[in-house]
């Protein structure tokens, strides 16, 4: 669909940010209609450390810490890898000169609720923020709908791609786009696209390689929600909500399955 045949109701895309989400934004941009993009602050280390700790252990949460900042140091290290992906992909990873950008502390703040409520959107996408909470959904003006990098409910919470991987579920490599509910990646799915890791794809570059073969199905899931016609389908697979891996099970993974 293009620019000019989109709705006139505006679309929110409401995120903490990153190469993969531009490139989103932008297809979004392209296909459907002006974005306003509400930017909220990333969280804290220590307060995601805490937060972690107290649902899984301390253990737990020290393993899933050593992978962050592994990967961190992996996107420089693969630097090379992802810009050759951007380019053969035709990824657009920037926000383009004159996007509009609403900075925020928190999607679950007052001022999220009060730009969205400015716009009057018609949808609001989000992509990689906080979840929700049930007062902040309650508020919102229009359908909302989330971009999972998995394949949901069989994959939910963090790092779908890699845990199918992981786990030898090949053919569960992809994404999803669902509605929005109270839990972690539960609501009515949309839309989902499956595709393939590459050679040199590593964990610090699937979201990347999850996103190049996923911006139809954000596009196609943003023109229903404009048109009024979301539909839901049923993917027929176990629910389960997955979290960082551990730096010992990543570690051992990479070695013995040879996926980083």
């Amino acid at each position: 669909m293009a620019a000019s045949e989109s709705s006139l109701r505006p679309i929110v895309v409401v995120t903490e940010g990153g190469p993969h989400i531009w490139a989103i934004v932008n297809a979004l941009a392209d296909r459907v209609g002006p974005v306003s993009v509400v930017l909220e602050a990333p969280e804290s280390k220590k307060r995601l450390l805490l937060g972690r700790a107290h649902r899984q252990g301390w253990i737990s949460a020290v393993g899933q810490l050593g992978t962050m900042v592994l990967t961190r140091l992996g996107k420089r290290f693969f630097a090379g890898h992802a810009a050759r992906m951007i380019t053969e992909e035709k990824l657009e990873t920037e926000p383009r000169p004159g996007q509009t950008i609403i900075h925020v502390p928190s999607a679950n703040g007052p001022e999220c609720l009060e730009a969205i409520g400015k716009i009057k959107p018609g949808v609001v996408l989000l992509a990689g923020c906080r979840l929700l909470s049930k007062d902040t959904l309650a508020k919102m003006p229009c359908p909302v709908l989330n971009y999972h990098a998995g394949i949901a409910p069989k994959y939910r919470g963090m790092n779908g791609g890699y845990w199918a991987l992981a786990w030898g579920d090949q053919e569960n490599f992809g994404t999803t786009v669902h509605l929005v509910d109270a839990g972690v990646d539960t609501g009515g799915v949309l839309k989902q696209a499956r595709g393939k890791p590459k050679h040199g794809d590593t964990i610090a570059s699937y979201a990347l390689r999850q996103v190049a073969f996923s911006r139809d199905i954000c596009v196609e899931a943003v023109s229903d929600a404009l048109a009024e016609k979301l539909d839901t389908i049923d993917p027929n697979l176990p629910s389960k909500q997955w979290f960082h891996p551990t730096i010992w099970f990543y570690l051992w993974t990479g070695l013995t399955k040879r996926v980083w």
